[in-house]
């Protein structure tokens, strides 16, 4: 079952061959993480559709309030009979045009999933990491942005599934690590937490601004937005990495150095504590 412009529907009725998130990539999505009836974190995932559609040029319903969105995707995981699920909204341009669209007016589709974990829990089997060289990000706006043009984290996706690793970290054009296939990094290394800038590349993460925002709250510990050279990586104590719907995901080897993951279990703690009581 899927949500279809606010109907629930048991198939996609759109055909392909004229669809633009098919045909181009033109198209921003969303993906959630709901829990007994909420969707965690809405607002910052409402406000960042807005802006990557304001950028796109992409006209917004007049109906799709933050509300409305809320609305749409609990009544579709609601269909699912469990207390946690993961929704994908996608937002795409009607059909129209080549490059060059004749109609910048909207639809949108939302498909979910049931979680086994209510809250986020913290993996801590074997987690290895390496890095993607073949494609790179480049330091722009359009990288930030939740785009359906994933090639980079596909083509990753594969090399790191024929190496035997769990993810790979991904570099820009100034061959500084910018992010992971599947997340946001941190890395811990003294007493610094640091993370790359969105100017670096990296996507704007939702699960990346709770993580800076806990942080910056536990004693000790500085925060910050700078870059990170793939020589610093092996230097580290903890690498993680961060998304919605995984919560902080330990690194527990790069190449031959091996980390902990002491930063990550208290970020945990306190990011579940965040949402049971928001």
């Amino acid at each position: 079952m899927i949500n279809f412009n606010g109907e629930l529907l048991t198939q996609t009725p759109t055909a392909l061959e004229n669809n633009r998130a098919f045909l181009y990539g033109d198209a921003v999505f969303e993906t959630v993480r709901v829990l007994d009836g909420r969707v965690i974190f809405a607002e910052d995932h409402y406000f960042r559709l807005m802006a990557s559609m304001r950028v796109l040029r992409m006209e917004i319903p007049m109906n799709f309030t933050m509300e409305y969105m809320e609305e749409q995707i609990i009544a579709l995981t609601a269909t699912l009979g469990s207390a946690a699920a993961r929704a994908r909204l996608t937002f795409y341009r009607n059909s129209g045009g080549f490059y060059l669209p004749t109609d910048n007016n909207t639809q949108f589709i939302i498909t979910a999933q049931p979680l086994d974990q209510n809250l986020y829990v913290l993996n801590q089997a074997p987690y290895e990491v390496d890095l993607y060289k073949d494609f790179h990000v480049s330091r722009q706006l359009l990288s930030t942005l939740k785009s359906t043009n994933r090639l980079i984290q596909v083509t990753g996706s594969i090399y790191a599934h024929e190496n035997g690793l769990n993810n790979c970290l991904v570099l820009n054009d100034a061959k500084n690590v910018a992010e992971a296939l599947q997340g946001n990094l941190f890395m811990f290394m003294g007493n610094v937490l640091t993370t790359p800038p969105l100017t670096d590349g990296c996507l704007n993460g939702i699960m990346r601004k709770q993580v800076l925002a806990l942080a910056q709250k536990i004693e000790g510990i500085e925060v910050k937005e700078a870059s990170i050279s793939p020589f610093e990586l092996q230097k580290a104590d903890e690498l993680f990495i961060t998304n919605v719907i995984n919560g902080i995901q330990p690194v527990t080897k790069y190449r031959k150095k091996e980390f902990k993951n002491t930063i990550a279990t208290e970020l945990v703690k306190r990011l579940n504590a965040k949402i049971r009581f928001s």
